[in-house]
């Protein structure tokens, strides 16, 4: 993977969602290193509320889109809740089906329970990464979507948990919202690459949602999340000056017509 080149080499790491064939054409033609079809689609593509509602059809019908836009670019599909962890023949076909759907490799939720099945995976050919900390496919068990790992014992538990995903076989871990000094601690600790969202600076690279750094939400201002373009307001004037030329008569002109 070149993800674990670019740790080994201090080059940080560029991680973005993507969900359709549009957005992939446009980031297949950046210098993005990756592109995560996640969970996070039932929300920012369907509406959801939380990721809870995703399904391995709905993953494998973005992650195809994905796949047929993205050129050469590194793809990763979230396993959807509870898709991995039923019988293990249960949980090897849905990830067949997002890897034989377009995914080059497969992101889980969480350590307990996980390891044997991680372990399985890569054996058998299956790139997996990993996700500590907020994992929002556990948001009810962890009260809301808080920050991680602020006392000792739980601190202690990512750190626990990050190393058993290592030897597991991760080829990477996904670390959200965890405390900027704990994110360092775990990233000196392996040798895998850390991508962080609301993790700080120190993790080997990040991850933000396509709709999110593009300013598409207004309402949706989490502390750490930048946003690179005012998405909302530039589409919606992009509208608006559409709908004001058509009943103007501007457009079309000459120009768009036979």
């Amino acid at each position: 993977m070149h993800l674990f080149k670019k740790k080994k080499a201090k080059e940080k790491i560029s991680v973005v969602t993507c969900y359709d064939y549009t957005s992939a054409k446009i980031l297949a033609n950046t210098a993005i290193d990756c592109l995560l079809v996640g969970d996070s689609a039932a929300m920012v593509m369907h509406g959801f509320k939380d990721t809870l509602p995703a399904t391995v059809d709905m993953m494998c019908y973005h992650t195809a889109a994905v796949a047929r836009g993205a050129g050469d670019k590194l793809i990763v599909t979230d396993l959807p809740f509870l898709s991995y962890r039923k019988s293990l023949s249960q949980n090897v076909a849905a990830v067949q089906a997002l890897m034989q759907a377009g995914a080059h490799a497969v992101k889980l939720e969480g350590a307990a329970g996980n390891v044997k099945l991680i372990r399985y995976l890569v054996e058998s050919g299956v790139p997996v990464m990993g996700h500590l900390g907020l994992t929002p496919q556990s948001i009810h068990m962890l009260g809301g979507y808080k920050v991680q790992g602020k006392d000792e014992e739980s601190a202690n538990q990512l750190k626990r948990d990050a190393l058993l995903l290592e030897e597991a076989g991760c080829f990477s871990l996904v670390l959200e919202c965890v405390p900027t000094l704990l994110a360092k601690e775990i990233t000196e600790s392996l040798t895998i690459p850390t991508i962080g969202i609301g993790a700080g600076r120190y993790t080997d690279g990040q991850v933000l949602v396509w709709q999110d750094l593009l300013g598409m939400d207004k309402m949706f201002k989490p502390k750490f999340l930048k946003t690179y373009l005012d998405g909302y307001d530039k589409i919606k004037s992009a509208i608006d000056t559409y709908v004001q030329e058509i009943h103007s008569g501007v457009f079309p002109n000459d120009e768009h017509s036979f």
